[in-house]
Order: C-alpha cells, then structure tokens, then sequence
C-alpha cells in the first residue's frame, strides 16, 4: 500500500493490490473474484491469496485461477494456503467468505424450527437460523479479525458471511480498529437499478440500459440486510415505484410452485405485492425479507392466498454445490476449455467495490455499515444497507431520507436481535442468547424457544465453541 501526502490530508492510492479471501472454497464467490482479478486493469497486476481450510479445494481454485491468469495473459500472482497467517502480509483487502457446512447445518436450523412453528426458507439472518450461524460463524471471524489487527491493520476487511449485518456489527464494535463494512450481493451495481427499470417500463430488454438512463433513474433503497425496502423510484422527475409493483402483481398472477429455483425464489412477486399494498414500498431482498414477518408462517386462522413458507432443501443445495464443482472440475481437467472461463462467469460484487476503490473510479455501491445520518429517523449506529460512496478514505452513506413508520418499528426488532445475537456470542452468555431469540420477529413461545435452543446446541456440537457447554447454562 502506497500513501500519498497531499494538502488537506492523505490519500491512499494502491500499486498491484494484494486481495486475501478467506473461504475461497465458498463458490458464490470464490469463481468471480478469480474472474474480476483478472479481468481488471486496476487489480491484475496484485495479488490474490486464496485460503481455505479444506486442502483438496483449495488447490483446485489456486490451479483454476493460475490457468485463468496464464490463458488471459496478466501478470497477477496467485498465492494459496490453509493458514490465513502465512499470506496476511501486505494484504490491502481480507475479503471475509467462509461458511463450514453451511449447508448442513442450516438444514438443521431449520427442521428443528419447523418442529416449533417457525418455517424459514433461507436460515441464514433472521429466525433461529440467523442466530445460530452466527454463533458458528462469528467466533472464526473475530478470530480473523485478530489476526489482521496484528498482521495487517490497515487493510480494508470486507465481511460477505451471513447473516451480513450481525457480523458487520461485531467487527464495528469489537474490532473498531480494523476499517470494515458489510456486503451482500442482493443489490449489486447497476444490476439492480436494471431491475427495476425493466419492471417500471424504462427499457423493454437490459440491453437497451445505459449511462443517460442511469443518470434519470433515481432509486433510494435502505433497510437492515436482507430486509431491504424501496423507498423512493424516480425516472427524470416522475415516479414510477407504483408501476414497479404493478408489474409484480402481474407478474404474480402467473407465478407457479415449478421449477428448480428452490424455497427461496417461491412466490417472491406475490409477497412483493402484498408487502406494497400493506406499507406502501416494495421489499428490494423478498427472498430474504418473506423470512422476517410472520405473516406467511401458516400460523394464520384463515388461509391466505399465499401459502406458507417452503422450507430451506438441503439436498437440493448439495446438488447445487455438486453442480459447481464439477464445473470447476470440467476446467481443470480440460473437457471445457480454461479460455471459456471468462465468458462463463462476470463481476462480483465485493471485487466489484475493491476494483472501485483501487482505481478511484467513482461509482456508488449498497453497502452494510453505519447509518450515519442517511436515513433521518434512525440511529447514527443503526447499521443498514445504504448505497454508499466507497473510497480508499471510507464509506460514506448517501442521503435517504425517513424510513417510513411500520417498516422503521419492524426494522429495530431486527436490529435489536442482531445486537443481541452479537453481544451473546461475543460474551458467551447464554442469558442474552435466550434474549436475543425472544426478541426475535419469529418467535412467539418462550418455552419453544427454551427448546429449539436446547436441541440446537446439542445438534450442533460438533462446529459450537465448547464454552456453550460449560458456561451459562440455562
């Protein structure tokens, strides 16, 4: 990292920026990076250090991405390891993108759930499923975090691991000395803004989007992670948020059980539209979001027109992950040729940001940090997805304006159980754990919740921190 002095201060800029992900084997993000580190002028002359505590993984990506950057021709040097320590150093950006056995243990997370009432499809944010990756999560990120204070303070630590903004709160409270903030790929720039033109009418294909529509369309999205809302759609004046949710309704009419897309992609655009006709704003993560309201947990007298949530399918999502392997298998061993790759993947998200702040490029991201003022009715602290100026410098939100009342109450519910979770793994306390679930928008027993805890951390010894066993008990 190079620092410049200038007059009113200084300015970072990076010459050949090293890149450590941490978690390269987590294929959401793993494939991209490779393809956005060697795709960008501004980052293909650093560093990407892969880790991943699973050996056999992490070679196949350190010799995948080592073929991409010789069929492409860049100079960027490719380091792996399964000790983050031995590739920390020098490091400008520890992208954070590990989950052990994620798969496995939300689909534990969530039968033991639904034995008591509460059907998640995702499990990974709200809901027991958000607490209780966190605890398994969040002790290996401040672990982490640990590690770069004392090997590599200043570089930037980009946390990707859900539930997002439980651990985006954690690095901001207990390592404040790190700079972070917190992503998810929900709202990522300008596919998202293409979105929406499509569905308000702008464009007819996302071919036709380009630089002057982006400049007209004026969109302003804010909330807690995964309970994003659209507060404001705009096109050179006009607003266009009610024919956004027109197309949902339409498009709601239409929309079937079928397909391969699993739990989370059923029945989004009818949610969408009954989530606007109560409040007014169209939820922007409804994959997510239908996960933190109880109003389609079938706990209702009547039966409404949507029904209750499907449950997150564990096999389906082995199948998935079987899937990319072997499409990572099929460029290692040459049945697809490696100067395919470029063509099959595209741009991440969090490279997407580094690239941004590398190259001082100027563009506008969604981004989980602090509030600091962009929505007025909300906390300074309050830690939202805002779109955000994202420099070397820092984060800065841009304004938003009121959250409106009915989505703000709901949104502290969630905030008040994401501090909570972070307070209870942090300090181990099985008190503020119980508290944590209670406060929770899914929950409605206390001696259910007493439960599910129990079988929770007897279900998942094997990946909990011993001191659940030990200390606090209930």
């Amino acid at each position: 990292m190079k620092k410049t002095n200038i007059l009113e201060g200084i300015t970072i800029t990076i010459q050949n920026p090293k890149v450590v992900v941490l978690g390269a084997g987590s294929l959401f993000f793993g494939r991209q990076c490779i393809w956005q580190m060697v795709h960008s002028k501004y980052l293909n002359k650093g560093t990407l250090a892969l880790v991943d505590v699973n050996e056999e993984r992490l070679n196949k990506l350190v010799d995948l991405a080592r073929m991409v950057v010789k069929a492409n021709q860049v100079d960027l040097k490719i380091e792996g390891s399964v000790d983050r320590k031995q590739v920390l150093q020098d490091a400008d950006f520890v992208v954070l993108s590990f989950a052990k056995d994620t798969v496995k243990y939300r689909g534990i997370d969530c039968e033991v759930s639904e034995k008591y009432g509460i059907r998640m499809c995702s499990g990974d944010t709200i809901g027991p499923g958000g607490v209780f990756r966190a605890m398994r999560e969040l002790p290996v990120i401040m672990g982490c975090a640990k590690d770069i204070e004392e090997i590599c303070p200043e570089a930037w630590v980009i946390n990707y691991i859900n539930p997002s903004a439980v651990h985006g709160i954690a690095l901001k409270r207990f390592a404040p000395k790190l700079k972070s903030f917190a992503l998810c790929d929900s709202h990522h720039m300008p596919q998202k803004k293409i979105i929406y033109a499509e569905r308000a009418g702008i464009i007819n294909d996302k071919r036709e989007y380009n630089d002057e529509i982006d400049r007209k369309f004026d969109l302003r999205i804010a909330g807690v992670n995964h309970f994003t809302w659209l507060l404001k759609a705009e096109y050179e004046g006009k607003e266009v948020l009610p024919l956004i949710a027109k197309s949902m309704k339409k498009s709601a009419e239409t929309e079937t059980v079928g397909g391969d897309t699993g739990a989370k992609a059923l029945f989004n655009d009818a949610i969408s539209y009954q989530l606007y006709d109560i409040f007014g704003y169209v939820p922007t993560c409804t994959a997510h979001t239908k996960e933190y309201v109880p109003y389609w947990q079938g706990i209702g007298k009547l039966e409404d027109t949507v029904p209750p949530l499907s449950i997150w399918e564990t096999e389906e999502r082995y199948k998935r992950h079987d899937e990319m392997w072997q499409q990572i298998d099929n460029f290692l061993n040459g049945k697809t040729p490696i100067e395919e790759y470029m063509t099959t993947f595209g741009p991440d998200h969090a490279t997407d940001i580094i690239e941004n702040m590398v190259g001082d490029l100027g563009k506008t991201f969604y981004v989980n940090t602090f509030n600091q003022g962009a929505v007025t009715n909300m906390n300074n602290d309050s830690f939202l997805e805002l779109l955000c100026e994202v420099t070397m410098d820092g984060v800065k939100p841009l304004p938003v304006g009121e959250m409106p009342r009915g989505i703000r109450g709901m949104q502290e519910l969630v905030l008040d159980t994401h501090e909570l979770t972070v307070e209870a793994v942090i300090e181990s306390d099985r008190k503020k754990l119980r508290r944590a679930m209670l406060t929770d928008p899914l929950v409605n027993s206390i001696a259910d919740a007493d439960q599910i805890i129990k079988e929770l951390i007897e279900r998942e010894k094997d990946v909990l921190p011993e001191h659940w066993y030990t200390k606090n008990r209930i």
